[in-house]
């Protein structure tokens, strides 16, 4: 038992898991896989089954097509201000469920409920982003150099999308697809990942009540990722691909969409420097590190994953973060004091062990944890790794785990080059007090976002996406987010 289980907790109204798993949601309509199969959902705070959801064959995936694609001409027909409207109200309503929301996806992912209520919030800011952004898709007029005829830039939704979201923020990838797509006037198909379905049900339930009209949203569970993706991606009607996940499984999608020219977008993985300077403000830069590697303890594309601490400030960088990390409680997502919760399976656990054990053995200090846990459920303990060679497997692999590796540098290019040194390029932080510095080193940086004295780089209203290895394309933002939806369409007109 926890500590958290211990304490007296107020009264909470658990969610109804049954009425989240009530089968696929496809043209509107709740109904079981074609083959019958269900796919087991499992809490990773105990190793138990929680519910079961439909396992959708090709056929049910191939209905899901058929049901967007009736949709399509009527959805984009919907004035921006209609459409606008009902982003809108899903926002109301997801924020107006605030509390069950997260409390189911902790329940199904284990996340920490403060980490589940911060996503929450985040994934219903997608649609109020969007509502806005939804009457501000304009075109372009303008007059060609020669004079002979006028340049008139329409931009019309690009079709039916196939979207496909990882476990580790259920609500949030999805609704950071969902929404653009829709107010740019597209059907989408949505596959959430199957360890954590039961957000993506619940948030149907709330499409459907908030206006969103039959067959413009479905939503499948499958177990066989790959023939269902194959499917949907081979019907002529299927124009994008929106994927999040790792890059190994985005290069095997991509492949599938080259082979029918599907415009493609993809949030793949990180291997996010943490940069601390020796001029940085100390308390702030734990802070900021506590963030960056420990929201959704550490379970995150963006999470740093490689300390790099200038050897002024390195030990009294690295105490202060042992301290912080070692005073976690660790315990199932939902319960109230939980701030570190498991990890998503087992597998995943097995993983972090392997390189935490590869790192020790090269020569790193274990300043805390550094062990597997010997409890029930999928848990690692919070983790600080001192003096981690640049050889190391996590040096260069995604930890997705609670786990601290600190790097010593003296110079600023030393950190640059340090940084860059990975295939991927998705986030990247930066402490220092010199500003010219931190724009300096942010400039050379590989990677698409920076966040300079903050731990926390993601926001509706900013593009989202990285450079390299960690995708194509951009989420969120002013115009980017949407733009990947619409395809601009230019007539030549003579008058």
């Amino acid at each position: 038992m926890t500590l958290a289980q211990q304490m007296p907790q107020p009264d909470r109204q658990l969610p109804n898991i049954h009425a989240a798993a009530r089968g696929l949601y496809i043209d509107g309509a709740w109904r079981p896989a074609q083959n019958g199969r269900e796919i087991d959902v499992i809490d990773p705070s105990t190793g138990t089954v929680l519910a079961t959801v439909p396992d959708a064959t090709v056929e049910d995936a191939r209905a899901s097509v058929d049901a967007a694609s009736a949709a399509a001409p009527a959805w984009s027909a919907t004035s921006p201000r209609k459409r606008s409207e009902i982003l809108r109200r899903c926002f109301e309503l997801m924020t107006e469920r605030a509390e069950e929301l997260a409390t189911l996806i902790s329940m199904e992912n284990g996340k920490a409920l403060r980490d589940a209520r911060s996503e929450v919030s985040y994934a219903a800011e997608f649609f109020r982003w969007n509502a806005e952004e939804a009457v501000r898709i304009t075109g372009e007029f303008g007059i060609a150099p020669s004079g002979a005829n006028r340049i008139i830039v329409d931009y019309q939704p690009i079709g039916i999308c196939l979207l496909i979201t990882p476990w580790n923020f259920p609500a949030a990838m999805a609704t950071r697809k969902i929404a653009p797509a829709l107010a740019a006037g597209c059907t989408v198909i949505l596959k959430p990942a199957s360890e954590t379905p039961l957000t993506a049900y619940a948030l149907a339930s709330i499409y459907e009540e908030a206006g969103v009209p039959p067959g413009v949203i479905n939503v499948l569970t499958t177990s066989e990722p790959s023939p269902f993706g194959a499917a949907v991606l081979a019907d002529p009607r299927v124009r994008k691909l929106s994927f999040t996940g790792s890059t190994g499984v985005g290069r095997l999608l991509l492949a599938e969409a080259a082979k029918h020219v599907v415009s493609c977008s993809m949030e793949l993985g990180g291997n996010a420097p943490f940069i601390v300077f020796d001029d940085a403000d100390l308390d702030a830069a734990i802070d900021g590190a506590m963030v960056a590697k420990m929201r959704n303890a550490g379970e995150a594309c963006t999470a740093a994953n490689r300390l790099y601490i200038q050897s002024g400030i390195y030990d009294a960088f690295a105490e202060a973060l042992t301290e912080r990390m070692k005073a976690l409680n660790v315990g199932a997502g939902i319960d109230l004091l939980t701030e570190c919760g498991p990890m998503i399976t087992q597998k995943a656990v097995e993983k972090i062990d392997r390189l935490v054990n590869d790192a020790k053995g090269r020569g790193a200090r274990v300043l805390c944890g550094g062990e597997m846990a010997t409890r029930t459920g999928f848990f690692y303990p919070p983790t600080v790794l001192a003096d981690v060679p640049a050889d190391a497997d996590m040096a260069h692999e995604e930890i997705f785990g609670p786990v601290a590796p600190l790097y010593r540098f003296e110079t600023d290019e030393e950190a640059i080059i340090q940084a860059n040194d990975t295939e991927y390029g998705l986030a990247a932080y930066v402490y220092t007090r010199d500003i010219a510095r931190g724009l300096r080193v942010s400039s050379r940086l590989e990677a698409g976002m920076i966040a300079l004295n903050r731990g926390l780089v993601s926001d509706p209203a900013a593009p989202f996406g990285g450079v390299k290895q960690s995708g194509l394309g951009r989420e969120g933002g002013q115009h980017h987010g949407i733009a990947e939806f619409m395809e601009a369409k230019y007539i030549a007109a003579s008058f």
